[in-house]
């Protein structure tokens, strides 16, 4: 375990899901290894303790009654302050690529289809925690035109009002960031992330031209470079 108990303890993460079973396994998986557990059997109890608790991070199952977890994303999304910045990975019984890509776009940090082993969920947990820990060092803040993006502090404005970005999109921008106005690679922007093949990369990218560019299609700032990835190119 390569997060440790130590680092895990004092972690609080939140487990939602209408299965009674799963929901006490995942909570005992999870507390022997070091994490705070709180759990919820759905949506509207999940909202209520995301409205009052600080959480590192959520798992939500996607098919639960009433409320599923695409819903729920969505709304935390929109929520202000640590609630809406809570990194969450999404459950489901449902493997379909076209699911994953749904996940994703509700602003999901991961997705991980059922049934799964414990210490993939493990990995893939840490895998979030570390890209939210990421800071990379201090460079200043990136002038996007209208928007601009301070690395350190993992935060967007555009026209000096704050943007909201997920952990994916934050790691993401940091990635890019670290390297201005040089390519880098799909595939290592991708390594550790939903789809390892770039697709989520895709995702995110498509996400992020829609909060900072003022042409989508014909993208300034976050560029395409053909046969390799992607560069930011900031002013």
């Amino acid at each position: 375990m390569s997060l440790g108990e130590a680092a895990a303890r004092g972690r609080h993460l939140l487990v939602v899901d209408d299965d009674d079973r799963i929901r006490d396994l995942l909570k005992q998986y999870l507390s022997r290894a070091g994490f705070r557990v709180t759990a919820a059997a759905g949506g509207a109890p999940a909202r209520r303790l995301l409205s009052t608790l600080d959480f590192d991070l959520a798992v939500f199952d996607v098919m639960m009654p009433g409320e599923d977890g695409f819903s729920l994303t969505r709304w935390l999304r929109e929520q202000r302050g640590a609630a809406g910045k809570t990194p969450v990975l999404m459950l489901t019984a449902r493997a379909e690529a076209g699911d994953r890509i749904e996940g994703l776009r509700t602003g999901a940090d991961d997705y991980l289809p059922k049934p799964f082993e414990p210490e993939e969920l493990l990995l893939r947990i840490e895998a979030i925690l570390r890209r939210a820990q990421d800071r990379p060092t201090p460079g200043g803040v990136l002038s996007l035109g209208r928007c601009a993006f301070d690395p350190e502090r993992g935060e967007l404005t555009c026209d000096g009002e704050p943007v909201r970005l997920t952990e994916a999109e934050v790691a993401l921008l940091r990635q890019l960031a670290r390297t201005p106005h040089e390519a880098v690679d799909r595939l290592e922007l991708a390594r550790g992330s939903v789809d390892p093949s770039g697709r989520a990369v895709d995702v995110q990218v498509t996400r992020l031209r829609r909060k900072i560019e003022d042409d989508p299609k014909a993208p300034r700032y976050l560029q395409t470079v053909r046969g390799v990835g992607y560069r930011l190119a900031p002013d």
